[in-house]
């Protein structure tokens, strides 16, 4: 069986992701999460998903990252329906990496020991996992707490860690979903800003969720989620969103 990487080596899309006519229903068709959305997501861009809690944006990143399906549409990474993934598990390990806005360390592992822990699906040596850990977590200035456990870090320093993790296995796409939430304004200022860099440097693909408009007007672009719909799609430097 191919992995995700394997899959997508051939697709010829120019699109990282292209949606169409995506729908997704709850609790029998009452509840409308999705009505319809359409987009497409080039490599390397760095595109914000925003809107006010229950517009659909979250329920939208998590189809992104597989952890769920629409109720109707289409939904493509590089050329081929993510519907159709032979081992979604297989895809969010390598080419995926989530961000969260609760961190989700587990409290009895140091900063090192969280970063390793993707790395177990690659079967790394422990050497091996170490190694990058450390790397990572240099990469973020963490170099100093990588044998502090969650509960000695700050907020700041914990989503720091959570970045360095979900870039362990290597993904070309970053998913972020409120990366700022739990954050005070100079923490929340000193992630983004390593973000922009890690876009920047590695030529990511990064989609963040917020409601924030300021978080999402440091991306290249936005997609503004309003009642499950897109109502708006592109730069926000001149335009004002109601």
């Amino acid at each position: 069986m191919n992995t995700p990487s394997d899959s997508t080596q051939n697709a010829t899309s120019p699109f990282v992701f292209e949606a169409a006519g995506l729908k997704k229903d709850y609790d029998d068709g009452q509840v409308h999460a999705l009505r319809g959305v359409d987009f497409q997501i080039r490599e390397g861009e760095f595109v914000a998903i925003v809107g006010p809690s229950g517009s659909g944006k979250t329920t939208l990143l998590q189809m992104l990252g597989a952890l769920d399906q629409p109720t109707a549409g289409t939904l493509k990474y590089r050329g081929k329906s993510l519907l159709d993934l032979p081992d979604p598990a297989a895809y969010r390990a390598h080419e995926i990496g989530f961000i969260f806005q609760a961190f989700h360390l587990l409290p009895t592992f140091t900063a090192s020991e969280n970063v390793q822990i993707p790395m177990f699906e690659d079967h790394k040596s422990r050497a091996e996992r170490q190694e990058r850990a450390l790397e990572l977590l240099k990469a973020v200035g963490l170099e100093e707490r990588v044998n502090h456990y969650p509960a000695k870090l700050s907020g700041g320093e914990r989503q720091r860690v959570a970045i360095a993790r979900s870039l362990a296995n290597s993904p070309s796409v970053l998913l972020a979903d409120e990366p700022t939430g739990n954050l005070d304004s100079e923490s929340a200022n000193q992630v983004l800003d390593l973000l922009r860099s890690l876009h920047a440097d590695r030529r990511m693909t990064l989609i963040l969720v917020t409601h924030d408009m300021s978080i999402a007007a440091c991306a290249q672009r936005a997609i503004q989620m309003k009642d499950g719909r897109a109502v708006f799609d592109g730069d926000l430097s001149n335009y004002t969103i109601t």
